[in-house]
């Protein structure tokens, strides 16, 4: 769908099958040594203080504790390259077993932004989206699919 052509978007579009394919080494080598992940920026439940993801152990941990335990696809509804950056909008779902037979699923509608340097290893990833809007909010499903608003 997308032209991967573009060093940024190539980067984009790898990042989204190894986390797909649950392809942990591959996601990891994507990244340059000193790359920093902010997904969402800012504070939120990911990341207390703000301050993003820098440096390999960082990006390890966001990778052991919010990729591996979810099942995620990534839809890419549009994606706009320039320099050395492409930016994505996207629709996440994000589904993770809570156990009792319980599923949690967000949704997450956002712009995605990747950034790559002249090796094409990516130097940023960067998340906006809007942790207190409602399409955002993250769902309970019981055994028989009923959803519920998951309090906060």
């Amino acid at each position: 769908m997308f032209d991967n052509e573009h060093p940024a978007r190539r980067a984009a579009l790898l990042s989204r099958q190894y986390v797909h394919e649950k392809n942990r080494e591959g996601w990891l080598s994507l990244y340059a040594e000193d790359a920093i992940i902010e997904d969402p920026i800012g504070v939120s439940h990911i990341d207390p203080v703000g301050d993003g993801h820098r440096g390999p152990a960082a990006r390890e941990a966001f990778w052991d504790n919010f990729i591996a335990p979810a099942n995620i696809n990534i839809e890419i509804l549009e994606s706009y390259a320039a320099g050395k950056e492409v930016a994505n909008h996207v629709l996440l779902t994000v589904t993770v077993d809570s156990g009792e037979g319980k599923k949690i699923q967000q949704n997450i509608h956002g712009v995605f932004t990747y950034e790559v340097n002249d090796e094409g290893k990516l130097l940023a990833l960067r998340g906006y989206w809007e942790t207190d809007d409602p399409r955002n909010a993250m769902m309970e499903f019981d055994e028989q699919g009923n959803a519920r608003p998951l309090s906060s």
